[in-house]
């Protein structure tokens, strides 16, 4: 049971000058702790405790923490003092992992822009469908997730992520996800320059399309002049199994944004794949050769981690694995909860799963449920997670937009000893939540923690 919490004078500098309510809530999460040093799927804090890591930094840790191959590849790049950013140079390393990147994405992935971050990169994805369309509006989904910039939230229904950072950009609608019907309905305006989506909705509690509707949705927009875009922020890089979680659907987007698990974990790094008529609508003359690109945008490190990561993914088959882990991990989790009343379902691809609860049928049960949900939706879920962190210790988060489902996305090298110890942390917390007074009664104190606050 991990119980330390970093020293005094950190705390303090980082009430001071960073953000002093992110301290506040882990303090009343309990799961302020200091970390010493961490490895594939193990975080171990300063106290000795083993934390498990269901969360993977929200699918940045596809080749697990602090891969060895990863950090000689960086130390190496650093040792040789080579050109970074030099702003007036052809970046070596740049083109070669824009080469091995649209090689594995295949279809219409013919460029590559290089971003830091997954919402710098939906901002490219803004402009660059602007330029090749001409139209201004864009088409979203209900629940999903893109970012935190101003153009990525315009492209998010939840009003917790919006409110008070005043008009988002006009003229992006939303549609329900998986909704054919509803999506051929707008396209048919023929204003949209871009339908953009996630292929599996990750904060919106792991919600997997059908075939039909990934297929049909690509067709759609081809039929009406609409760049297919997707969203492969949290689903790219064998994170479901294949390179893209496209590839289940066998369809070809206009667009794919890549970020998180390309970084390896070290140091930002991100790419928005398109093809040759996207990207020569942006770079349509030597005038316009600068016309978008970014400070830190292909330098060597990034450009290095990049390709150490497709490396590692490569040579350690961890596509493969995480397919056949992952199928091992919804397996265990249905039979280990199955018998739960509040279980209602586990979904997912590879490695990003989730769990699904439900209020409870039993009156015992039902009202407690209900005296959670009067005063926070999230107060259950996040309770789930403080207990399975504090009495599991195994490190997880529900999804920010679906407060009813536990992520569990550890990364890609966890072993299938580590899937055992998850999938029992996870039954016992469950089993407390229909067996024992003391999870609910924690849970209200938890409430009046944060309430003081």
């Amino acid at each position: 049971m991990a119980t330390n919490s970093i020293s005094s004078q950190s705390q303090k500098l980082y009430r001071d000058h960073v953000n002093p309510q992110w301290v506040h809530l882990l303090d009343v999460l309990q799961m302020n702790v200091s970390y010493s040093h961490c490895r594939n799927a193990e975080l171990f804090t300063t106290d000795g405790a083993r934390i498990l890591d269901c969360l993977s930094g929200y699918c940045v840790y596809n080749v697990g923490h602090n891969h060895p191959a990863l950090i000689a590849a960086l130390t190496e790049e650093l040792a040789r003092c080579g050109p970074s950013m030099l702003q007036s140079h052809v970046p070596e390393l740049a083109g070669e992992l824009a080469s091995r990147l649209c090689s594995l994405a295949g279809g219409r992935a013919k460029k590559v822009f290089f971003p830091s971050s997954g919402s710098e990169g939906v901002e490219a994805a803004i402009k660059f469908s602007r330029a090749a369309t001409g139209r201004d509006a864009l088409l979203y989904c209900e629940g999903a997730f893109h970012g935190l910039t101003c153009g990525a939230l315009s492209l998010m229904s939840n009003p917790f992520w919006r409110d008070g950072f005043g008009p988002m950009l006009a003229d992006t609608t939303a549609i329900p996800f998986d909704d054919l019907a509803a999506l051929e309905f707008k396209l048919a305006s023929r204003k949209f320059a871009a339908f953009i989506t996630e292929p599996i909705q990750a904060e919106g509690g792991i919600n997997v399309p059908t075939a039909e509707y990934m297929q049909q949705a690509e067709a759609l927009c081809r039929r009406y002049g609409t760049l297919f875009v997707l969203d492969e922020v949290q689903t790219g890089l064998h994170r479901t199994g294949p390179f893209l979680a496209a590839h289940h659907y066998g369809v070809e987007p206009d667009i794919v944004i890549l970020a998180k698990a390309l970084s390896g974990g070290l140091i930002p790094c991100a790419a928005v794949l398109m093809s040759d008529e996207v990207c020569s609508a942006v770079y349509s003359s030597v005038k316009r050769a600068f016309v978008h690109t970014s400070t830190f945008s292909e330098n060597g490190l990034a450009m290095r981690a990049g390709l150490a990561t497709l490396d590692i993914l490569a040579d350690e088959h961890l596509g493969v694995e995480a397919a056949r882990k992952g199928h091992l991990l919804r397996e265990l989790l249905r039979a280990r909860l199955g018998k739960y009343e509040m279980f209602k379902a586990v979904r997912g691809k590879g490695m990003l799963n989730g769990i699904e609860f439900q209020a409870p049928s039993s009156l015992r049960l039902r009202m407690s449920y209900a005296a959670f949900q009067s005063i926070h939706a999230g107060l259950f879920g996040q309770m789930l997670v403080t207990r399975l962190f504090r009495n599991g210790n195994v490190l997880s988060q529900i999804c920010g937009n679906n407060f009813t489902v536990l992520k569990v996305s550890p990364p890609l090298t966890v072993s299938e000893q580590e899937i055992e110890e998850i999938v029992s942390a996870i039954d016992n917390v469950v089993d407390e939540i229909h067996s024992s007074t003391a999870f609910w009664a924690d849970a209200l104190g938890l409430a009046k923690r944060a309430l003081r606050g």
